[in-house]
């Protein structure tokens, strides 16, 4: 069993489309009750979403962000003060009939770094310490930033309850984070770091796939009969995206270039553009009701994007920052 969910953990960019189709064909085959009675699922499948992803996080990196304070301040910075405002530039151009749709690229700038950042940044030869430092660091800032920048950017456009998206970021990010350090400290002292890392570390991400595609196939069913009447909106909520992660990879690789050594370049690329789209989804919909489906919608596109595009990436560090060999020389 486990081999078969690591398998899907590494082809996220093929499972998430067919489940957006199984969600399609779920959500246009039921009755509308049936299809509602799926936000049920909707807090178990976003705790075993989170969940699994907190215990493979090691929180104790957070001391170890100040070693390279450069790299951190220039990664946040693009991250918090760049990104945020480009999404939302682009949410209102493409999206201005639609604010809940600029909502989604918005929480999804809002959420750096994820497991996805540590891993594409080890499979392209890049500084690993410093991509959990950016992890560890970027999530504790989105989670904080969130509700301050939806507030403030689109606080008039959407409804927001400010306590509620509080509320949900403590209830899917923090409780997570202190369960799965725990889980962590305890699996660390019965089995140790070697065993932990090789047996226990690539089953949790496994885990957290489920909750993904249960997420993803519960926003789809839900506006099922909305991509009927209009099945372009696809195409329209793929060009924001398009442009967004083209131009941050475009913006992480000449700042890397300029700025930084080939480990810290490639971690920089892979801090600024991968975003926690897992907690992106789980806060539109559990915080933003009905219509926060519609964000989901612009979140779940964005996985996507995301798993290929950083892929393709690998392939071109050797190119764009030089062999790991001329580093080390």
């Amino acid at each position: 069993m486990w081999k078969f969910l690591i398998s899907i953990n590494k082809k996220l960019v093929y499972a998430i489309p067919v489940m957006i189709v199984l969600g399609f064909i779920f959500g246009k085959s039921v009755s509308a009750d049936t299809v509602k009675q799926l936000k049920n699922l909707i807090v178990p499948m976003t705790f075993l979403m989170v969940y699994p992803m907190m215990v493979t996080l090691n929180i104790k990196s957070l001391k170890d962000g100040i070693k390279n304070v450069k790299l951190q301040l220039t990664t946040q910075f693009i991250n918090f003060l760049i990104v945020p405002f480009l999404a939302y530039g682009l949410g209102l151009w493409f999206f201005p009939d639609n604010s809940y749709m600029a909502l989604g690229l918005l929480l999804a700038a809002l959420l750096p770094t994820s497991g996805m950042t540590i891993s594409w940044t080890g499979f392209a030869k890049g500084n690993m310490a410093a991509a959990i430092n950016m992890t560890v660091i970027g999530l504790t800032l989105g989670s904080l930033a969130t509700p301050v920048y939806v507030m403030m950017l689109l606080g008039a456009k959407v409804d927001m309850n400010s306590v509620l998206v509080v509320k949900q970021i403590v209830y899917i990010v923090f409780i997570p984070m202190v369960l799965g350090y725990f889980t962590r400290s305890f699996f660390m002292k019965k089995y140790g770091m070697k065993e932990f890392k090789k047996t226990w570390a690539p089953r949790f991400p496994s885990l957290s796939t489920i909750g993904v595609l249960g997420i993803v196939f519960v926003a789809i069913a839900l506006k099922a009969d909305k991509l009927s009447q209009d099945p372009m909106i696809l195409w329209m909520i793929f060009k924001p995206l398009l442009i967004i992660y083209t131009l941050n990879y475009a913006l992480g690789t000449i700042v890397g270039k300029m700025m930084f050594k080939r480990g810290d370049a490639i971690a920089l690329v892979y801090g600024t553009v991968m975003r926690n789209l897992s907690i992106a989804l789980a806060i539109a919909i559990n915080a933003f009701g009905e219509k926060g489906a519609d964000a989901a919608l612009v979140i779940a596109a964005s996985y996507i994007i995301q798993v290929q595009s950083a892929a393709w990436y690998v392939k071109l560090t050797d190119k764009l920052f030089g062999p790991l060999e001329v580093e080390k020389g």
